[in-house]
């Protein structure tokens, strides 16, 4: 073979693997579609809801207390609940039965891609972002729900998506966020692991295949980026974005996304940036199950959404709910 037929050999390979490359990358891009029970199983009133959010329709449930209202003219306030990465509305009902017995109403949804809701070609994290602003002020619209006392708990790529929101100015009562990935890098790394691909050197390369394909700029990268988000927006010796409180929770036995991210975020940021919480449950979707999980979020939504009281006029919480429970 000579120097033009190897060289066409080579070129050939390579253009080759760079389709195979980028094929894993497109796949990888694809979350698990997982269909919803037809009905919630909860000891709650319910309907289901539907929303739009950049030109697709998603579809939600409202769960209200069979019994009691809030003080505000009837209106309970809500509590809506983000999913992440590969689930969907039925997976996050975990957190539902000691919200709505609390007596709030929980508004839980799929995202683009997910669930019952439509399609898009390629998601992203930014997608989470986007699609949580549209539940938040869907949520404000639904009847009986008080339109100035929403929070959001956000569950690993919900709770990324919710945070990345309110640096974009969504307003809210407060952000709850549960085994959320930091780092885009511990996303992909994590979706690698989960689907048994090595994670070098495609670790390297398909997060450029998910931005080409997503239409997502380096510069908006950047600029998602959750420590840069806490630590411009940080308050003064209090866990506030905006005068938002932000609840941070992780499992150590996380397998999936590690507690280190939540540890690492903790440290490089300013003191009391942030209020953490680290349970001891095993697996990426359990921390509820420990009861130090709700001593810890029913006391942060019974302040941050008591009555009349704006985001905007909250006063810091007491000392007590800032630190770091081990």
């Amino acid at each position: 073979m000579g120097v033009i037929g190897t060289l066409s050999a080579v070129v050939i390979a390579i253009a080759l693997l760079a389709a195979v490359v980028w094929q894993i990358g497109a796949r990888s891009q694809r979350p698990r579609k997982i269909a919803n029970a037809a009905a919630p199983e909860a000891a709650a009133a319910w309907q289901s809801i539907s929303f739009m959010s950049n030109g697709s329709r998603l579809e939600g449930w409202l769960l209200q207390p069979i019994e009691g209202a809030g003080a505000a003219g009837g209106l309970l306030p809500v509590v809506v609940v983000a999913h992440g990465w590969g689930s969907n509305r039925t997976r996050v009902l975990r957190y539902a039965h000691p919200l709505y017995k609390a007596g709030y109403a929980v508004f839980m949804y799929d995202a683009r891609s997910h669930g019952n809701s439509e399609s898009i070609k390629a998601p992203s994290a930014l997608m989470f972002r986007e699609d949580v602003t549209a539940a938040v002020d869907a949520a404000r619209l639904l009847p009986g729900i008080d339109p100035e006392r929403v929070s959001v708990l956000g569950h690993s790529l919900g709770g990324f998506g919710a945070i990345l929101a309110l640096d974009q100015g969504m307003k809210v009562r407060s952000v709850i966020t549960d085994s959320m990935p930091v780092r885009f890098e511990t996303m992909m790394r994590s979706e690698l692991k989960r689907r048994k691909i090595p994670a070098f050197p495609l670790v390297y390369l398909i997060p450029t295949i998910w931005l080409l394909r997503s239409g997502i700029s380096n510069e908006q990268l950047r600029a998602a980026s959750i420590p840069d988000v806490l630590a411009k927006r940080a308050g003064k010796g209090n866990f506030y974005i905006d005068r938002t409180p932000v609840l941070m929770i992780h499992s150590k036995g996380d397998d999936f996304i590690s507690a280190e991210d939540l540890r690492r975020l903790e440290e490089q940021l300013p003191e009391g940036t942030i209020g953490t919480l680290f349970v001891s449950t095993e697996g990426h979707s359990s921390s509820e199950q420990e009861p130090a999980f709700w001593e810890r979020v029913l006391p942060f939504l019974q302040e941050t959404l008591q009555d009349g009281q704006a985001a905007a006029s909250l006063e810091p919480l007491a000392a007590s709910s800032c630190g770091t429970d081990s």
